[in-house]
């Protein structure tokens, strides 16, 4: 009887890279280590709401001093009027106006009693008349604030003699200026954290690495299922783990802005709307994890200690802020070459298009961008493994035996 033969083929670099990911993914995503990093970035954000809290009580308690007002009732009323009035200009130069008491016609009232009978916050007295304004308190408040009192006086002088003629307001919209602006802000803060959250996750890659390399583990693989597989499976599983996180972060973050809504300001929208923004977020967040993370493995390749990553990732880390910097600055010449070299450049490509995502409407090259930049991962993972292969695989006996175990387990597996 003739034995059976046994399948010797290797799986498709595909189907291999799939398992792989899957390994991964599955391994870290249920350890407790993912779990104090989702905790991680948390905590200072807890610690900044405090901090803002406590600061804004503080900011309550050392509230602004304020200019007490004793005059005739209409007195009173026009100069609060037409500090009213000013402020929409120079609101930042007069003092806050506080009524403290309003004269009836022949009473008369001492300022200086006033100051101590009046609230804390009042540093000075203002009596008299808007004709003939009187100032009463220290000699630094009060020569601080005598031109802003002669300015609102005159302003209540003026519109009692002569009011002010009715202007008649035609609005738009918005204009081309005022829109690139608001959008520019947009674009700016998609592209910030677009570079946070790629610098924050993208070291993932390269500790999972150096720990399997450190175990003998990657050899195993190596032997088991094409390089080029286990490079590609380990990226995509390490960037499945930050898509986890960053929708736990998001929610938690979402939570956060629907409680203080309120109190937050509007975000000016993008050009191609919220929900293409998002998903054109998604995507370039992808290519610059893919990227950089390839870049990550070819240097945990060549690393053979934990002190070799730390010395070898810290010129990429620098090259990174580097790019992003020449991110920003080509967003601020639209249409130039500069912009168009950004977008060209693969590793700072991502945070250019999505920078253009929030200021110009059109798709088509963001489709182009995408195909610009999936080849050039392809290339990176391919050159880093190939590098790999020539420095850092040393072939054995026991290797091969160890690798034979594992490649039947990959062909049950998948």
């Amino acid at each position: 009887m003739k034995e059976a033969r046994r399948p010797t083929g290797r799986l498709s670099i595909a189907a291999a890279a799939l398992v792989i990911a899957r390994r991964d993914f599955t391994a870290i995503l249920f350890s407790r280590t993912f779990f104090f990093f989702l905790l991680g970035p948390l905590f200072p954000v807890l610690v900044a709401a405090l901090a803002g809290s406590l600061g804004e009580r503080v900011q309550q308690t050392a509230e602004e001093p304020k200019l007490g007002v004793v005059m005739q009732a209409e007195d009173a009323d026009a100069m609060v009027r037409a500090r009213d009035r000013l402020a929409r200009d120079v609101g930042d130069l007069l003092p806050g106006l506080v009524v403290l008491k309003r004269l009836e016609p022949g009473e008369t009232s001492d300022p200086r009693a006033a100051i101590g009978a009046g609230r804390a916050n009042i540093a000075a007295i203002l009596s008299g008349s808007p004709a003939r304004p009187v100032l009463t308190g220290p000699r630094d408040q009060i020569e601080k604030w005598r031109s802003p009192v002669a300015l609102v006086a005159a302003e209540a002088v003026a519109v009692r003699e002569r009011p002010l003629p009715e202007i008649g307001l035609s609005t738009t919209v918005t204009s081309n200026a005022r829109e690139r602006e608001v959008r520019l802000r947009t674009a700016q803060g998609a592209q910030t954290l677009l570079f946070l959250l790629t610098m924050m996750l993208a070291g993932m890659v390269l500790s999972n690495l150096v720990e399997e390399k450190g175990n003998k583990i990657i050899e195993v693989l190596a032997a088991a299922v094409p390089m080029d597989s286990v490079f590609f499976g380990k990226l995509f599983a390490m960037l499945g783990i930050s898509f986890v996180g960053i929708a736990a972060w998001g929610a938690v973050g979402a939570g956060i802005w629907y409680a203080a809504a309120p109190a937050l300001p509007d975000i000016p929208e993008p050009a191609v709307g919220w929900p293409m923004l998002f998903a054109l977020g998604a995507i370039y967040f992808a290519m610059a994890y893919l990227l950089l993370g390839s870049v990550f493995l070819a240097i945990g390749s060549m690393a053979a200690t934990v002190r070799e990553v730390q010395t070898l990732s810290m010129p990429v880390t620098m090259m990174q802020l580097l790019v992003f910097f020449f991110a920003s600055f080509a967003m601020t010449q639209p249409g130039s070459l500069l912009e168009l070299s950004a977008a060209l450049f693969p590793f700072s490509s991502p945070f250019t298009m999505l920078a253009r995502a929030a200021r110009e409407p059109t798709l088509l090259p963001h489709l182009l961008a995408f195909v610009w930049q999936s080849a050039w991962v392809i290339l990176l993972v391919r050159l880093g493994a190939g590098l790999f292969r020539k420095r850092a695989m040393k072939a054995g006996p026991s290797g091969v035996k160890s690798g034979g175990r594992l490649r039947s387990l990959v062909r049950r597996a998948s």
